[in-house]
This record gives structure tokens, sequence and C-alpha cells, in this order.
């Protein structure tokens, strides 16, 4: 039992650990945040968008 500990204790001590995202990972993100930004102003949501953000802070403020 002793050796399957230590045997299990070593491949997880010489593991190298995930130090975060990689290029990959921001690269992946930046295209998906393009894509929305890009389909929101190809459809013409934008200033839909605005107003629905102006209507709700309005609310919130009570203005």
């Amino acid at each position: 039992m002793l050796e399957w500990r230590h045997r299990v204790a070593g491949r997880l001590g010489s593991a190298s650990p995930d130090r975060g995202a990689g290029f990959v990972e921001y690269a992946g993100l930046l295209l998906l945040i393009a894509a929305v930004v890009v389909t929101v102003f190809g459809l013409g949501l934008d200033n839909q968008i605005a107003t629905a953000v102006q209507r709700a802070v309005s609310s919130v403020l009570n203005l």
C-alpha cells in the first residue's frame, strides 16, 4: 500500500502544471469577441442595444 502511494505521489508531483491560458486560448477568445462585434454591427443591433442599456440605466437611477 505504501509503495502505491509513493508511485501516485511521484506521478502527481512530476506532472507539469498548467500555468494559465496560452496563446491559443487568448486568440480564440479574441476571435469570439470579434465575431460578436461584427454580428452586432452587421445586423444593425448597435442602436437597439444602446437604447436598451440607456433605458435600463435610467430606470435604475430613476431619471
